[in-house]
């Protein structure tokens, strides 16, 4: 449908943008914090930083948060450490860890920013990944007790919970970069179990959120990836509902209405990994009922039919969270010919963005918050202290022109939190993927002062968020900043 008049962003609406603990703070080892599955990585690509330092948010967050009041932001979505807090994941709390968020919040709260906590983001402590991980149950317990301390601690203060990050591509990807372990023989069916676990994780720890603090809001987060048919043949249609059923509806429909994806379901079956569902799970599941739906959208995906017999993983040694490999029987990732991609070879669809808001609306009718979207890129940092990031511009007017178009279409849209607020280490590709609205300055090797610089793409959301409307196609950044 093309629109003659597109609706405006609600006044209330909440212009953001994402970190997570682990991949900003640094201090991984300080004022009591205890190690995370991580920290304890020994595999990281060659050349590429740890996280130990990272952009240094644990000793500089006041000027950072200052940076972000100064663009305009009414809310910053962040992630809480779960070590930080409980170092063993399910011991003795930390006192100085629970000090540092109520002082992260209290600052944000200072400058009129809404905190979105996410509560975990890929840092299982390591003491509990020993015991089992996520394919253990006791993780579960632990993860409710530790969720519980948050709402005690924080509840009074932050309205906006996410609950878990990207959990399908913790379980689709994990092992690959690196967030999650396969610790058994039979390491899908117990990649199928540490899922389950974490859905009985969630559910019980939103039905805690709303006991304790009814007026606050809590939802999931998945990295949601619609998915186009290569083509009209009603096979490849089929394999795109595949597709769409394991990667995206698996997620949302257990999330949303308790309940695990017919199709999904049967996938599961066929390949022998279904999760065991002990007795009451199912009713924990159903009772749980989030508020809205925050996910991360990077990208569509496109795939095509995959009869057994024929190689499905033409693209599985770049597969990545938004690089699709493909199954046989299931599904065969293709590339989209009408998309470009970035450097990192994701591709690009601000109109896949569309369609994917319309998809979880009508699926679920919950109001929704993108958590992450942004474009990594090698930037360079001028002479003058500058940052040129007129690509970075592009892609984020392009996805929120369609955001706009989805407002317009009847979705129900609270916010925007791209990735990131600032630069910092990328899960797998280190510190020269670079997304963020403030460049800091260090390299993979050098900490150098890791001094911050505002990009151009710092003044153009400023603009944005401003005026509550996107800034004419000519602006510039000596328009914002000579102001």
């Amino acid at each position: 449908m093309h629109h003659q008049r597109l609706k405006p962003f609600p006044q209330d609406f909440l212009w953001s943008a994402s970190t997570s603990a682990y991949q900003v703070e640094g201090a991984w080892d300080e004022d009591g914090k205890g190690p995370s599955i991580i920290d304890t990585k020994t595999d990281l690509p060659e050349g590429t930083s740890d996280f130990t330092v990272a952009s240094d948010h644990y000793h500089r967050y006041k000027e950072d948060v200052a940076l972000m009041a100064e663009m305009g932001f009414t809310a910053y979505r962040f992630s809480i450490a779960w070590t930080r807090i409980v170092p063993d994941g399910d011991g003795e709390v930390n006192p100085a860890g629970v000090k540092f968020y109520h002082d992260l919040i209290d600052e944000l709260l200072a400058h009129g920013i809404e905190p979105i906590v996410t509560m975990f983001h890929f840092d299982t402590p390591a003491a509990l990944n020993e015991k089992g991980g996520w394919a253990s149950r006791t993780t579960t317990d632990a993860f409710v007790r530790y969720a519980n301390i948050l709402f005690d601690e924080y509840g009074s203060k932050v309205k906006y919970w996410l609950t878990i990050n990207e959990q399908n591509m913790m379980i689709m990807l994990g092992v690959k970069l690196g967030i999650i372990d396969a610790l058994t023989d039979n390491p899908a069916r117990e990649l199928m179990q540490a899922n389950h676990n974490m859905f009985l994780a969630q559910a019980r720890t939103m039905i805690a959120s709303h006991e304790k603090f009814p007026e606050n809001k809590i939802g999931p987060a998945p990295n949601i990836s619609y998915v186009y048919p290569a083509s009209p043949k009603p096979e490849d249609v089929i394999a795109a509902d595949n597709f769409n059923s394991i990667r995206n509806w698996l997620y949302l429909d257990l999330a949303v209405r308790g309940e695990y994806n017919s199709v999904a379901w049967a996938y599961l079956e066929e390949k022998g990994i279904a999760p065991e569902i002990a007795e009451g799970d199912l009713e924990v599941l159903r009772a749980a009922k989030p508020d809205f739906i925050a996910f991360n959208y990077y990208n569509t995906s496109t795939v095509a039919d995959a009869p057994f017999g024929e190689n499905p993983d033409g693209r599985g040694a770049d597969a990545d969270q938004q690089i699709a490999a493909g199954e046989e029987g299931v599904y065969k990732a293709v590339d989209n010919p009408h998309l470009v991609k970035t450097q990192f070879g994701w591709e690009i669809d601000p109109v896949g963005m569309r369609m994917t808001y319309r998809a979880i609306w009508d699926r679920y009718r919950l109001p929704l918050i993108v958590t992450e979207n942004g474009l990594g890129a090698f930037d360079e940092l001028t002479e003058d202290g500058r940052v040129h990031d007129d690509y970075r511009i592009e892609y984020l007017r392009r996805h929120l022109e369609q955001t706009q178009e989805a407002i317009t279409d009847g979705v129900e849209i609270l916010g925007y939190s791209p990735w990131t607020a600032i630069d910092l280490v990328s899960t797998h590709q280190g510190v020269a993927k670079r997304y963020g609205f403030v460049y800091v300055d260090r390299t993979e090797d050098d900490l150098r002062d890791l001094a911050r610089y505002r990009k151009d793409s710092f003044y153009w959301y400023q603009e944005l968020i401003r005026t509550n409307e996107l800034p004419a196609e000519d602006w510039a950044p000596s328009m914002a900043s000579a102001g």
